[in-house]
């Protein structure tokens, strides 16, 4: 993985938008729709797509928002998505539109017992785990992770739940790697975990994303315009928030 990408961000951002419009369209259940936390899928999205995820894992208990804006990034980033799923689930809306858009091909679903099925994956770049479940902290201590750089993100944390809190498997006592988790009222609770390799001046490999993402393209005449604000976790685990625009 190369440095922090503004317009893969960006891209996948503005895709995932997209997608996620296309999905909703396909429920019917109006309390399901009020339910989604389409920021938090936007930032995952633009976050996995900026650092460049090759290899991304979800683990969830069915194939949702998240999985639509994990192949939006792996899109963009010409990686591919493994999705973890306890059993084997019905078509979903979420399925469906990733098939529509042409992203069946980014995605691979993995259907079985998750601890049997999660370390089969080493070096993961980007890992997204769905803590709704109690047991959730033991399959966020089997992730290998690419201690070069990576992100791991505990979604669903509500109330006093916690996520890794730097506690990364094989890294947290290993010298010459910074690890740092940041929680956040994101969605329904989420803690960011950045990877890093320090280098010999003391400051990580991975470029800071101290910059804003990308600008969406410019809209077409006429078009009223419109912004939404993104919060970016940095590698030192600081938050910084910018203003996207994007058009009706």
């Amino acid at each position: 993985m190369g440095g922090w990408s503004r317009e893969n961000a960006a891209n996948a951002y503005l895709d995932t938008l997209k997608l996620r419009s296309q999905e909703m369209g396909k429920r019917k259940n109006l309390e399901s729709q009020k339910s989604v936390e389409p920021e938090s899928n936007e930032f995952i999205s633009a976050l996995a797509a900026g650092m460049g995820a090759k290899l991304i894992v979800e683990v969830s208990t069915e194939a949702s928002h998240s999985t639509v804006a994990l192949a939006a990034a792996a899109r963009q980033t010409g990686g591919r998505l493994i999705c973890i799923l306890p059993e084997e689930a019905a078509a979903t809306s979420a399925k469906e539109v990733i098939e529509e858009s042409g992203l069946e091909d980014r995605v691979e679903y993995k259907v079985g017992d998750p601890y049997q099925l999660l370390p089969e994956y080493e070096n993961i770049d980007f890992s997204l785990v769905d803590c709704k479940a109690d047991s959730y902290t033991d399959l966020l201590k089997l992730l290998d992770v690419n201690p070069q750089r990576s992100v791991v993100v505990a979604n669903r944390l509500e109330g006093a739940k916690e996520g890794l809190r730097g506690d990364v498997r094989g890294l947290s006592l290993r010298k010459g790697h910074a690890v740092r988790s940041l929680k956040r009222p994101i969605g329904e609770g989420m803690e960011v975990t950045v990877i890093g390799k320090i280098d010999e001046s003391g400051t990580g490999s991975c470029k800071k994303q101290r910059k804003a993402l990308a600008a969406a393209p410019p809209p077409a005449k006429h078009q009223r315009r419109k912004s939404k604000w993104v919060r970016e976790i940095d590698e030192d685990g600081e938050e910084h928030i910018y203003r996207l625009p994007m058009s009706l």
